[in-house]
């Protein structure tokens, strides 16, 4: 199984560590996890525009295949403006509904204000269930408070929450999994 964690933006880096931090957690569990990061940060996407995927730049293709490839995800998002970040959506309008039908996905995602956290409730599972995606039903919102000047994370809650999401982005898939090959989902 390949996990494929996603940080959604080109700008910063407290997203980035909190993929990274879940990644991680997910490594300790030894679930037998082939785990990929995929950092937007490093690419140069093209905008969706509706042409064939192989007319897109060769940075664009990739990140459609890395999507394409993965079984489950992990999707970082900072929040601006109370909204997730272009490039993220960008991800989404690339790559086909179908590639996702079906697949485990859990969220994280960063911002300035405490509220922010309802753009997981009110943007990224909506997005989630189009695609017919199954969501962990933890996520992990992080305030800019819960990282020191490093973007460290420094909040002990904050970090149990990761590790829980980490926990049930396993168990999820594995159920999947399981129903999946005794013919129950198609």
């Amino acid at each position: 199984m390949k996990l494929l964690g996603i940080s959604g933006t080109i700008l910063g880096s407290k997203t980035a560590v909190l993929v990274k931090q879940v990644l991680d957690e997910v490594e300790k569990l030894r679930a037998n996890v082939q785990i990929e990061f995929l950092d937007l940060k490093n690419y140069e996407l093209q905008f969706c525009d509706g042409r064939p995927t192989s007319h897109y730049n060769d940075d664009t293709q990739e990140v459609i295949k890395k999507v394409s490839e993965a079984d489950l995800y992990l999707i970082g998002s900072p929040i601006f403006n109370g909204s997730i970040p272009a490039p993220l959506k960008n991800v989404f309008d690339l790559v086909s509904p179908e590639v996702f039908r079906h697949k485990v996905m859990g969220f994280v995602a960063n911002g300035g204000t405490y509220q922010h956290y309802l753009v997981i409730e009110n943007q990224l599972k909506p997005i989630a269930g189009y695609l017919r995606c199954y969501v962990a039903p933890s996520y992990v919102y992080a305030h800019s408070q819960h990282f020191n000047t490093n973007n460290e994370i420094i909040d002990t809650d904050l970090l149990n929450r990761i590790q829980k999401l980490a926990t049930e982005l396993i168990i999820m898939h594995r159920g999947i999994e399981k129903t999946k090959r005794k013919g129950g989902i198609k």
